[in-house]
Order: structure tokens, then sequence, then C-alpha cells
């Protein structure tokens, strides 16, 4: 009785959270239908809610943001609006911290978040998995002597929290896992583990 109980959830749990998220993040992008007229908006025109119409809206203004600001005139804009964003004193700090961050992560030619590594924290004896998101910068640089990297701890179960961390790069292993793999791992709390690696490419990266 016990063992299919127990069969039984291992089925329903992950599908229950996995439609949980999506249905929060439906949720979430369906509010950018507050953007279009009462008179437009799909409940009023069918007259009930669809869910999902959101999604592709927001979908739709993404892109054409992306269309419009890629040329000339667009970049013209966006150097305007900052400008103007420039010069309130909280919303400035708060949106080039952000644009900051963004950039980074979302750059194709980024170390943020591209590579998975094995480091000792938080003692030494215990290893934990963690992301290089790139080389210490600033008036620190003055303060580390040899080759440093700046490394992000992201706890378990929730990765969006963790620690900044900046060790020295020969006390760190790079994992050949993916990031994926090594996310998974760790909102598992372990308990699914990434795939051996290839010993034969292990060994042609050597």
């Amino acid at each position: 009785m016990k063992k299919y109980f127990i069969t039984g959830l291992l089925i329903w749990v992950p599908l229950a959270i996995t439609a949980w998220v999506l249905a929060a993040i439906v949720r979430t992008m369906d509010q950018s239908l507050l953007l279009l007229p009462a008179g437009l908006r799909p409940e009023q025109l069918l007259g009930f809610y669809v869910p999902g119409i959101g999604v592709l809206l927001t979908l739709l203004v993404v892109f054409l943001t992306g269309l419009v600001t890629a040329n000339f005139i667009g970049q013209r804009l966006i150097r305007f609006w900052e400008g103007i964003l420039a010069r309130i004193p909280v919303v400035k700090s708060v949106y080039y911290s952000v644009k900051q961050v963004s950039d980074t992560l979302f750059s194709s030619s980024g170390e943020a978040f591209r590579k998975a590594l094995l480091v000792e924290y938080p003692r030494k004896g215990c290893w934990t998995v963690a992301f290089m998101t790139g080389q210490p910068g600033g008036d620190v640089v003055n303060y580390l002597q040899g080759e440093w990297i700046s490394v992000y701890v992201p706890t378990t179960p929730n990765p969006t929290s963790g620690f900044f961390l900046m060790m020295p790069k020969a006390d760190v292993i790079e994992l050949e896992m993916s990031v994926d793999e090594a996310l998974k791992y760790i909102i598992s709390m372990g308990v699914v583990a990434p795939p051996l690696p290839n010993p034969m490419g292990r060994a042609q990266n050597e």
C-alpha cells in the first residue's frame, strides 16, 4: 500500500510543481494585456478569460522592441531615454545596476554562468557546485595577488539566492557538466546527479 502511494507521489508531484510554475509564468505574462484598452482585451471581446494570450503579446512586444532598437534611430531613442533616467537619483542607480547585470548575463561573449565549478565552501573539506561569473574588478584587484575569479555559490533548493565569492583560480575545479545539469543537481539537493563525463573526452582535453 505504502509503495503504491509513494509511486503515485513520484508521478504527480513533479507534474503538479511544473504546472504550478508554468501557470505562475503565464499569469505574470498575461498582465501585459493591461497595456491594451479595456475594449480590446480578449475577455471583453470573447466574453471569457483565455490564459496564454498575454504570453503571445509579451513575446511580440519584446520582439518589436528589439527590432526597433536595432537600427540607428532606435539607438538614439534608447540613449535619449537613458539620459532621462540618469537625471533621477534613485531610479538611475537601480536601472543601471540591473542593466549592467542583464547585459553581462545575456551577452554571448560574456563569461557569466558559462562554466560550472567545484569549490571548497563553506569550509575546508566541504565542496559544492558553483558558477563562474567573471573576474574581480575595480579597486579589489589592487589587493588580490595572482589570478582570481568571481564565483556565485547558489543555495539549495532555490538557486536564485546565494553567495558571491572571489577565489584563486587554482583553488577551483572546472567541471565537465553543462550549466543546466549543474542547476538540476543543485535544485534536487544532489538527488539528480549528472551523467559521468566521457573519459576519452577528458583525456583529449587534458
